[in-house]
């Protein structure tokens, strides 16, 4: 089995690594390797971001959201969390929950994708075919921050209708606290590499493959329309009172953009408010792409003395 080196933590440029190992890596090999990320939620493929992730508690907090190329649930990330990657022609998480077990921690597999510990989720996995070869790659909650792994997945989901996937919520544990003898996560990552290392032989990218990525990286990974605009259709409506009125705002967002909008209440303002909907829809359902709209109107002639964040607020 081969032994890759990867030192980011940039969960864009990580999520652009694996899609690149799993296409181009040379075929009939096993390649492994173990990573972590800057705090980041990561969502599933078929996931809609609006519905599984509290995405102001993300932006108020600086952690970043990515969207990976396999199913499955939101997971959160810090770097107190430690990846691992399979890819190969029979790969499966087996080798992982051996490894825990030779450090003496009593881990299982569950029937979905999931690794226990004493009925505590400490690892999910997720897999992705390309041709004749596989991905498996998952998490290891070795020190995380569950408070914030907590808010940031926990959204108000009957406010919002999605067909997206919904996640499954686990009781999840720290392997901190089954694993005395290690210092840190990176004391734990060694531990796991002096398991595998019988049997690893090192492969290092070239400087042109690592350019590769970093385009895709770029181009796909780190972009809009992959991390929410792939987000399937999704619709809320959102009602508060404020001193023009009540103002009822029902939204449907389709790939990450305002589909269509419409306001109705007992509220004054001097403007039509179809212009508002008119100018709104198409835009992308971002709070900081809706901050800079409204510096291009006045938002108090379609809600009398509406301010421009209470509008904002309404709509997110």
């Amino acid at each position: 089995m081969f032994y890759i080196q990867l030192d980011s933590t940039d969960p864009f440029y990580n999520m652009a690594f694996e899609a690149w190992c799993l296409k181009n890596l040379p075929q009939g090999k096993t390649y492994f390797y173990l990573w972590r990320n800057a705090p980041a939620v990561i969502i599933g493929e078929n996931q809609n971001a609006y519905a599984e992730v509290n995405l102001e508690y993300l932006r108020e907090k600086g952690v970043y959201l990515a969207r990976r190329t396999t199913g499955g649930g939101a997971v959160y990330h810090d770097l107190n969390n430690l990846n691992y990657s399979f890819i190969g022609e029979d790969v499966s998480a087996e080798p992982m929950v051996r490894a825990l077990n030779s450090l003496g921690v009593n881990a299982e597999l569950t029937g979905r994708n999931d690794i226990f510990v004493d009925w505590h989720k400490v690892s999910g996995y997720a897999r992705r075919l390309e041709g004749n070869r596989e991905l498996v790659h998952g998490t290891l909650l070795y020190d995380v921050d569950l408070t914030v792994l907590q808010k940031a997945l926990d959204t108000p989901v009957s406010k919002m209708k999605s067909k997206g996937v919904k996640s499954v919520k686990s009781v999840v544990a720290n392997l901190k606290d089954y694993l005395p003898q290690l210092q840190d996560v990176l004391d734990f990552k060694n531990a796991l590499l002096g398991y595998f290392s019988v049997d690893l032989q090192e492969y290092t990218l070239s400087e042109g493959e690592l350019a590769e990525i970093k385009a895709l990286r770029d181009s796909k990974f780190a972009s809009f329309e992959w991390n929410l605009g792939k987000s399937p259709q999704a619709s809320f409506v959102r009602k508060a009172n404020f001193p023009c009125g009540t103002v009822e705002a029902e939204v449907l967002i389709v790939e990450g953009r305002i589909s269509q909008i419409a306001f109705a209440g007992d509220f004054l303002g001097s403007r039509s408010v179809t212009e508002l909907t008119d100018r709104l829809t198409g835009l992308p359902y971002e709070r900081g792409e809706l901050e800079m709209f409204l510096e291009q109107i006045k938002v108090e002639e379609y809600f009398d003395a509406m301010k421009k964040q209470d509008f904002v607020n309404l709509i997110f």
